[in-house]
């Protein structure tokens, strides 16, 4: 079981990644001598799949459990949805030595962990992701948050958790879409840290093509296991975003969390508006930072094998999708904090980037790749 350790001190985990690890959830949990009741969170779509098999770990190491589950989609991750999760935690007697299992992707693992990080003023939580997005990114490094009408994840708060169990046999229920968009954030990975894992990532294109089995996904852990060992070491060096260092990981946010509020929810999905913000961050990055026209093509022609956008859908609003990109917590100050490459592996933030620039890249985006 590849095994990745995230060191922060007295908030110290360690992620576990292996086929079939759903069915560990509880050993695991009672190993690190984690106690109390467990409040199992999770969405409509992943309850059916997987809850009972959770459930069944935690009866075999003797926990007690509740099962709360809300309306899947990006539409639940809000304040009305915390609440309503909170009164039900408190019907089913939770209180402050109990904690929190988030099993499912993205928004339950942003949602769960925010609630647990406020529940009683804060009780201990276990990631259980189940999307290669939230596998490979969202469930590690403790950022947790929901969205109100102004913003994507503009509430939110660290709160890192006890541990994460990452099973990738999951990924075999996933629709096509959602299979794909995960694949963003691992370019992202790739061309922040490791290049050379962009040759492995190819072949995954590959596998992608013809549909995941158990065979192809033999060799997954290893790959998310890598993935995730380079944001581990990137929170490690900046936990809370202080040192510039994390801001890395928003390489192609910047206009995709632009683009994501600027469009009906759902139309869509968080790794395609990376995708797409991917594509305007290397163009800015060739234009200012010295990025080899070479290095662009390969990124883009990996993520199109990906099935991943890289121009807008019809109808997207331009105006409206700045707007929201200069409403985005990248900004500090008014000045927008932009992540470029000078080179594959390579990464800097630059204050230099104009909001001209950043229509000149939105704009690129309403052409064809």
């Amino acid at each position: 079981m590849p095994t990745v350790s995230l060191s922060l001190g007295e908030r110290s985990y360690q992620v576990h990644v292996s086929n079939g690890a759903l069915d560990s959830v509880g050993f695991m949990a009672e190993k690190l001598r984690i106690k109390g009741k467990a409040a199992i969170i999770t969405d409509s779509n992943v309850s059916a799949l997987y809850a009972e098999r959770v459930i069944q770990s935690l009866r075999e190491s003797e926990f007690e459990y509740s099962l709360h589950v809300f309306e899947a989609g990006e539409q639940s991750k809000n304040l009305q949805t915390l609440e309503t999760l909170a009164n039900e935690m408190v019907a089913e007697g939770h209180d402050r030595s109990s904690f929190v299992v988030a099993l499912g992707g993205g928004v339950v693992g942003d949602l769960a962990g925010f609630l647990a990080s406020v529940y009683y003023r804060g009780i201990p939580f276990i990631q259980v992701p189940t999307t290669v997005m939230a596998q490979v990114d969202s469930s590690v490094g403790g950022k947790t948050a929901v969205d109100i009408a102004a913003g994507k994840n503009l509430l939110g708060a660290f709160h890192q958790p006890k541990l994460v169990v990452v099973d990738p046999t999951t990924l075999l229920t996933l629709p096509p879409r959602v299979l794909s968009e995960g694949m963003a954030e691992m370019v992202k990975h790739a061309i922040l840290r490791k290049p050379r894992m962009l040759q492995q990532l190819s072949r995954l294109a590959d596998e992608l093509q013809l549909g995941f089995t158990l065979t192809t996904i033999e060799h997954l852990p290893e790959i998310i296991a890598e993935n995730i060992e380079i944001k581990a070491r990137i929170v490690e060096e900046d936990e809370k975003e202080t040192r510039g260092v994390r801001a890395f990981l928003n390489l192609g946010h910047t206009l995709g969390h632009g683009i994501e509020a600027s469009v009906p929810l759902g139309e869509l999905l968080h790794g395609e508006v990376v995708s797409l913000g991917l594509r305007g961050a290397l163009h800015l990055s060739k234009k200012y930072s010295g990025l080899k026209e070479r290095d662009e093509e390969e990124i883009l022609k990996l993520l199109r094998a990906l099935n991943l956008p890289l121009s807008l859908p019809a109808g997207v609003d331009i105006d409206k999708a700045l707007s929201h990109t200069a409403a985005d917590k990248k900004f500090s100050g008014g000045n927008i904090r932009f992540v470029l490459l000078s080179d594959l592996g390579s990464p800097l933030i630059s204050e230099d980037i104009t909001r001209n620039d950043l229509r000149e890249a939105m704009e690129l985006l309403t052409t064809p790749y």
